[in-house]
């Protein structure tokens, strides 16, 4: 997988499009300039996860004796289950905070942008190809800024793209992760057959 690839699948599992209308009803409560302030505040915190995941991935594989064509099956059925979620999504409500209450850390940061689909395709990348690490930092960073600039205008955004525009555009995205996280399930099943075989 190369840098865009990789840029491109972390986009997709981060879902910015998808997290607008519940960023928005999160942060309604707060004046514009104080809105701002908490979703930069989020976004910085969730990118610091984020490179934690990215950095530490293959100690935590290494420490639980996980192999790399494990984590690969895993990722892909992660990241199909992901993506019919994004084609087909369920009823679900914001996460209730008392009235007033500002959102710290949870849960914008976590798990809206640094979910565990996030940090699970971190530690994927980090675990196939170590020695790519910088790579890996800056499809994260790519990523992870696309969808700050996408959150960050989240009220002219919504009034653009409408809510059955946003819709369209979450499902669209889950078409493409669905044939992503296949690929990974795929790779990850010839490695292991490849290993049992030689």
């Amino acid at each position: 997988m190369d840098t865009l690839s990789a840029a491109i699948m972390l986009f997709l599992i981060m879902d910015p499009l998808g997290n607008l209308p519940i960023v928005m009803s999160v942060l309604k409560p707060f004046e514009p300039k104080r809105r701002l302030f908490i979703l930069a505040r989020e976004l910085i915190f969730s990118l610091m996860i984020l490179l934690v995941f990215l950095y530490s991935g293959d100690a935590i594989l290494a420490f639980l004796n996980i192999k790399q064509e494990t984590v690969s099956i895993a990722g892909g059925i992660i990241l199909f289950l992901i993506a019919i979620k994004m084609i087909f999504p369920t009823p679900g409500g914001v996460m209730n905070l008392p009235a007033g209450e500002e959102p710290f850390i949870v849960p914008l940061a976590i798990p809206m942008i640094a979910g565990p689909s996030s940090m699970a395709a971190l530690i994927l990348l980090s675990n196939q190809a170590p020695t790519r690490i910088i790579d890996w930092t800056l499809a994260l960073i790519g990523a992870w800024a696309l969808s700050a600039c996408i959150l960050l205008f989240s009220g002219p955004l919504h009034k653009l793209l409408g809510q059955k525009g946003l819709s369209a555009v979450e499902r669209l995205m889950g078409m493409i992760l669905i044939m992503l996280s296949i690929q990974l399930l795929l790779d990850g099943v010839s490695a292991y057959l490849r290993m049992y075989t030689n």
